[in-house]
């Protein structure tokens, strides 16, 4: 290890020879003389800008997310601080102790980076190497300096071209948010936080970064987590394992409570991204699910897998399982999402009509095609098309049944949507728009083989893919005392709290508000509003006060071209700029007041995760902003503005 420090120190002393002449003479070192250099207290005292022990992630605990358990240390909890520099060329005032600048201490040596404090206006972003396997991400904001790893935890983005916010930044790709001062995710998809970095400045402006040894492995972090304590008699109990449920258990841990937790999962899997199944049908459970067991059982989170909630008895605070256990109580959070819907067409029972929302399903599809299937897929939303992009070049012929006379069209607008519909047709999808399936008709085994369509026309059919919306699953509140409404869902406050105290409720059967336009309550099947729900009734319930303060965010993926989409609301009028034909554009969706109640966009990023931080911050957009091409972007510049005080 004192080899790799030594070799370390003398890389960096020969990449910077013309930067410390005039500030230390000094020689190429030796392997002995680099590591006397490196413990030199005067080295520190004269180089480096020593910042608080008490900030940064010294606490924060890295993890894979599939995987080996890593080994176990004593947690207290919560989140930390930060580690950052003010943006000052004077002379460090301090020194760096022996412990701190051992090559044996948690923390690495100063590594000199490719950035000087010049080098970054306000409000600015630079990606550097710490070495050649780390990158990270520094950022300058009210003249301070602060580093945190530069890949979103959730699917690799680089965070540099993402959207810098007040104390934050938000990934490019999927609108996961992550704060600067400790690198801990605030907003999703995602579960792990970012590593941080100490930073220290010579005084010349050099930049320097110090990492904790541990998050050299990975470029993710897991925040503190505890475990049970026996004299702790409370129980909380997790319903639905599904992205919100798994978060809340997580960052129940993560806020202290060393109770009883029971998390029931009504699938078999362990907890998993099921966003991915219908985009790629091939995945196994270690590629999709968020965890291993072994975590679940580190941090003493009861898994009761294949188990479902029948019952809740809110008087006297006890849940009925369907593996017949009854199980009492102090709170309960409740996110069992919803279900495929079939519609009553005949013969929607037969075999071979498959619906996609569960492991299962995709598993199901993929064991019944050949190449010489014919796959229809009803339904012209994400679903029914996601599921005919990824099966089209497996089987003989995909056809798309579709009600609208384009797809997509309730998301994203006639125009998208025929560019959308050109898009499959491109790619030897039949798209049979404007039409409906009248009947399912089945051989003498019971299989479905052909559909017949509502202008009776008769399609030959050995698969039926059913896109057709979904149903909440809420039937177990019956007679529970928590509010169901009409379509399923459950009325919440700012905090996830239902009708009934500590029941709390979220992810695709809450009706929620949200940030934004919206002044009523919404119910939006988002994977990223289940995440963010997951953490916000996590915190609440374990004493805290945390309000909803969510923006959706949702995306697709088709035939390679990735459709980002933030905000609510109606629409009277559609602002396109950019190329439609090269699936390089932005959508300005603007409603009755001429102001924008959403964005979309393809080939754009970060367009979309700026707006979404845009109204993150309370602010608005509006029609006048964007209708001069020439100035249609300066909105983004807000980002790094405060809101201005209302007298």
């Amino acid at each position: 290890m004192a080899a790799w420090h030594s070799h370390r120190t003398a890389l960096n002393l020969a990449k910077t020879r013309r930067l410390f002449e005039g500030f230390l003479k000094i020689r190429t070192p030796t392997s002995q003389q680099s590591q006397q250099f490196q413990k030199s207290p005067s080295f520190s005292s004269r180089f480096h800008n020593r910042l608080p022990n008490t900030m940064g992630s010294i606490n924060c605990k890295e993890y894979k997310t599939t995987g080996s358990t890593p080994k176990k240390e004593k947690s207290t909890g919560g989140t930390v601080g930060s580690y950052q520099s003010k943006c000052s060329n004077q002379s460090p005032s301090t020194t760096m102790s022996a412990e701190e600048s051992s090559p044996d201490s948690e923390y690495t040596s100063a590594v000199l980076v490719d950035c000087r404090v010049t080098d970054l206006k306000e409000n600015e972003m630079k990606q550097v190497d710490f070495d050649e396997d780390t990158r990270v991400l520094l950022v300058k904001q009210n003249d301070r300096l602060l580093a945190v790893g530069a890949k979103c935890t959730h699917y690799g983005a680089p965070l540099q071209t993402g959207a810098l916010g007040l104390g934050r930044v938000r990934c490019p790709w999927h609108g996961a948010c992550f704060n600067l001062e400790n690198g801990d995710i605030e907003d999703f998809p995602g579960l792990d936080s970012l590593p941080c970095y100490r930073v220290e400045v010579g005084n010349e402006g050099q930049v320097l970064l110090r990492a904790k040894r541990s998050d050299l492995v990975n470029n993710k972090r897991l925040k503190n987590m505890v475990r049970r304590k026996p004299d702790d008699q409370r129980v909380f109990i997790v319903v639905g394992g599904g992205p919100s449920g798994a978060v809340a258990v997580e960052t129940i841990r993560q806020e202290g409570f060393t109770g009883r937790l029971i998390f029931v999962c009504r699938e078999d899997y362990l907890p998993y991204d099921r966003v991915k199944i219908s985009k790629a049908m091939n995945l196994e459970i270690e590629q999709l699910r968020f965890r291993d067991e072994e975590f679940y059982k580190e941090y003493d989170i009861e898994l009761w897998q294949g188990v479902a909630a029948e019952k809740l008895d809110t008087a006297q605070k006890e849940l009925h399982c369907s593996n017949g256990y009854v199980v009492k109580y102090d709170k309960i959070y409740l996110a069992t999402g919803c279900s495929a819907f079939r519609p009553p067409i005949p013969g929607v029972n037969l075999e071979n009509v498959r619906t996609v929302r569960e492991l299962a399903d995709t598993k199901a599809i993929l064991a019944s095609i050949t190449p010489e299937s014919r796959v229809v897929c009803l339904g012209s939303s994400f679903i029914a098309l996601e599921a005919a992009a990824g099966l089209v070049s497996k089987v003989q012929s995909v056809t798309v049944v579709g009600r609208e006379n384009v797809p997509l069209k309730a998301a994203f607008g006639a125009e998208i949507g025929q560019r959308v519909l050109q898009l499959f047709e491109d790619n030897k999808v039949i798209m049979r728009m404007e039409s409906g399936i009248a009947e399912i008709v089945g051989n003498e085994d019971g299989k479905v083989s052909e559909v017949v369509l509502v202008d009776e026309t008769r399609l030959p059919c050995d698969l039926l893919i059913l896109g057709t919306g979904s149903k909440l699953n809420t039937q177990f509140l019956a007679k529970s005392g928590v509010k169901v409404n009409r379509n399923g869902s459950v009325d919440v406050t700012d905090f996830l709290e239902s009708n009934v105290p500590d029941v709390y409720v979220g992810g695709d059967i809450a009706n929620a508000h949200i940030h934004g336009l919206a002044h009523d309550r919404v119910n939006i099947g988002h994977y990223q509003l289940a995440q963010y729900h997951g953490r916000v009734a996590a915190i609440n319930m374990c004493g805290g006060v945390k309000k909803l303060e969510a923006v959706p965010f949702f995306f697709t993926l088709i035939f390679g071209k990735g459709i980002r989409y933030a905000g609510h609301g109606s629409y009277k009028d559609v602002i396109i700029d950019g190329s439609m034909e090269d699936f390089k554009f932005v959508a300005y969706f603007i409603n009755e007041a001429d102001t924008v109640t959403a964005v979309a966009s393809c080939g754009r990023d970060p367009i979309v995760a700026q707006f979404a931080e845009l109204i993150s911050q309370g602010k608005c957009l509006g029609r006048g902003q964007i209708e001069d091409p020439a100035t249609r972007e300066d909105w983004t510049k807000k980002l790094g503005e405060p809101l201005p005080q209302v007298r």
